[in-house]
């Protein structure tokens, strides 16, 4: 068993796909109409055939309470995995991201905390 796609809600499709593309690099893997919503899935470009990130609309209650209460008690909604955490986190910075945590060692990891401007918080990690 492995895992082929998981899921993170978004306020709006349209704007989570200029930003997830347009700002940190995702490749655009499926964009199906569904109803009033689409199936958007995205892919590292590093690995085009590997897990899909779907871009969830948070039109449930239950998603929109769930994704403002983990915002709001600073919670990230995903981790995504980095080389070099310093060079990608000056990237994000020139390119107009807030960043709620800089690069911070804890341990064997180093990680950062960024504003998805989605309605959510995302965590990069690089290990040491």
């Amino acid at each position: 068993m492995k895992i082929v796609v998981t899921s993170i809600f978004v306020e709006d499709q349209e704007r989570a796909l200029e930003f997830y593309t347009g700002k940190l690099g995702f490749v655009k893997k499926h964009d199906v109409p569904m109803g009033k919503h689409r199936w958007i899935t995205l892919v590292s470009p590093e690995q085009p055939d590997g897990v899909e990130l779907l871009l969830e609309p948070n039109e449930h209650p239950a998603a929109k309470s769930y994704q403002k209460k983990i915002f709001a008690d600073g919670i990230p909604a995903t981790m995504f995995g980095v080389d070099d955490i310093q060079a990608e986190y000056q990237r994000l910075v020139e390119a107009g991201l807030t960043f709620t945590m800089a690069p911070t060692t804890m341990g064997n990891v180093t990680v950062a905390v960024f504003d998805d401007t989605c309605g959510n918080l995302i965590q990069m990690v690089q290990n040491n």
